[in-house]
């Protein structure tokens, strides 16, 4: 559509996003939308989403409206005139099971004009790109605030992926991730719910949108030259500045760990023969996964950002005794026979020179041995040279 796209840093999340348009607008003058506080934007929800749902169910009851949020335009405008319609209809939103903003109950740091100040403090990645960003906006706490919502439901990143694919291949509906998502958890109300209850279930995007996340594979993402530009034309926000900026001047921090957390990593170390300490939505992290499935390799994985891993902040715990064991802070950390192998990059190159099939085989671990694979190709397709620091 003939748009500049410019990139900003993972690490920075939606309120870098956020802030690198405020600053790109600030020095060319550009329009700002402003979508996360916008009236305009949930006002066009009330006028068209919500009749068009409303007229649809002229004749019958509307039981439940299920959505996900991330301007919260949608949030807001349906739910506002589906209220003023009939106060019975139920609006249930959904959000990540690892990163429970509404859920938690926090409310939202702010700056004095009223935009989020930081991330949320409960924020966590997760793997339902679209929604529920780093931060609760002004559109989705003005719903919260109004008593338009009357339930939050949790969903697990797996589930949203699951229910994506099954979207695209039962029904030839080729959807996000996070549309799947929201349909878990309209199906977790349908579960409970008598027959004859009647759902509505927003499934607002296109798979087109996800092809280069772990949902889909194989479309590049990276940035022209005139749109790196572009980056590098206002101070922050940008890859150079982030990444350095994150190795530089670093205090030393001396931690003390948890004496249970340390027999937990050290029994799962020395008694699984293929461990993989991981994160669910870091693509270098699938990029492992998908070559143990590639060659049939059981593991053991631990999702440090999931649920589980949360509670009583376990995963920082065992981020701490992994550092100190490993001397390593990234993640995801493989090891094979109790000994470490490393990232992805380190068990790839493993692969390629042989020296991990020796360790798979002391250890009795099945895989395919007549299977060749260019590890190259598992990594994700948005890695070039043009987007990294020195680029």
């Amino acid at each position: 559509m003939g748009a500049k796209v410019v990139l900003t840093p993972a690490a920075e999340k939606g309120t870098g996003m956020l802030n690198k348009a405020i600053e790109l607008a600030d020095k060319y003058g550009y329009f700002l939308c402003k979508q996360f506080e916008n009236e305009a934007n949930a006002e066009v929800h009330s006028r068209t989403t919500a009749q068009e749902i409303l007229q649809d169910f002229a004749d019958e009851p509307l039981h439940y409206w299920v959505s996900g949020f991330g301007t919260g335009g949608t949030l807001k405008g349906v739910s506002r005139a589906l209220k003023q319609a009939d106060t019975a209809i139920k609006v249930v939103v959904v959000e990540p099971d690892n990163s429970q903003l509404l859920g938690s109950g926090i409310t939202q740091p702010k700056n004095d004009d009223g935009g989020p100040s930081g991330s949320h403090p409960v924020f966590r990645p997760h793997l339902m790109q679209g929604w529920s960003p780093d931060f609760i906006s002004a559109l989705t706490e003005q719903t919260i605030d109004a008593g338009l919502v009357d339930e939050i439901v949790p969903v697990p990143g797996e589930e949203a992926l699951k229910l994506s694919k099954a979207l695209a291949r039962q029904e030839g509906f080729f959807v996000g991730i996070s549309s799947g998502a929201t349909l878990a958890g309209a199906l977790a109300i349908a579960i409970r719910s008598p027959q004859g209850t009647n759902i509505v279930c927003m499934l607002p995007d296109t798979g087109e949108r996800y092809l280069s996340t772990p949902l889909f594979d194989g479309v590049l993402e990276d940035m022209n030259e005139e749109e790196l530009a572009i980056s590098q034309s206002t101070a922050g926000y940008q890859f150079a500045v982030s990444e350095q900026a994150s190795s530089d001047n670093k205090p030393e921090v001396v931690v003390e760990l948890d004496a249970e957390t340390e027999v937990f990593v050290d029994d799962i170390i020395d008694n699984k023969p293929v461990v993989m300490f991981a994160l669910e939505w870091c693509e270098f992290c699938w990029s492992v996964r998908k070559l143990f499935a590639n060659l049939s390799i059981d593991y053991t994985s631990i999702d440090l950002d999931s649920v589980t891993y949360q509670q009583d902040n376990r995963s920082g715990k065992i981020r701490d005794v992994l550092s100190q064991r490993t001397g390593e802070l990234t993640i995801p950390q493989i090891f094979v026979g109790g000994k470490l192998i490393g990232g992805s990059t380190e068990v790839f190159t493993a692969y390629e020179d042989g020296s991990l099939q020796p360790l798979l085989d002391a250890c009795d671990v099945s895989y395919q041995r007549d299977v060749k694979l260019d590890t190259s190709t598992l990594l994700p397709q948005w890695l070039h040279p043009r987007n990294s620091a020195k680029g």
